[in-house]
């Protein structure tokens, strides 16, 4: 399954690097100084990610992006291209400045408090 998702997102990906046509509106762009969250409502470990981030860190500002809607997916092929994944890309995926962070077990929330101590006010 996990595979077959890859394959997805690398042909959607191929498929959106085409050039938009003029008169097209632009979409945003990754911002630097915020936190972005990349999920999937049938993602698990999107869940097990938000449940962390509830509990240890509930009035961080987050940019929660759904990958499901259309403006959320766009988003989310820029933050790809920007950390050149390629056809390695899933969810969870959080954009952090000059950091990203996808996936989630045990072992990331390590990783994603260090990532995170620039944005904690």
């Amino acid at each position: 399954m996990k595979k077959l998702l890859s394959l997805c997102f690398a042909a959607i990906l191929a498929l959106s690097a085409c050039d938009n046509s003029a008169g097209q509106t632009q979409t945003a762009e990754i911002a630097p100084d915020k936190i972005y969250f990349f999920f999937s409502n049938t993602c698990p470990h999107c869940h097990d990610a938000l449940d962390y981030l509830n509990q240890k860190y509930p009035d961080l500002e987050i940019s929660m992006t759904n990958v499901s809607n259309p403006e959320g997916f766009d988003l989310f092929v820029k933050c790809a291209r920007k950390f050149n994944l390629g056809n390695q890309i899933g969810t969870p995926l959080f954009c952090m400045g000059e950091n990203y962070l996808m996936g989630w077990s045990p072992e990331s929330e390590k990783q994603f408090d260090d990532y995170v101590k620039p944005f904690v006010k």
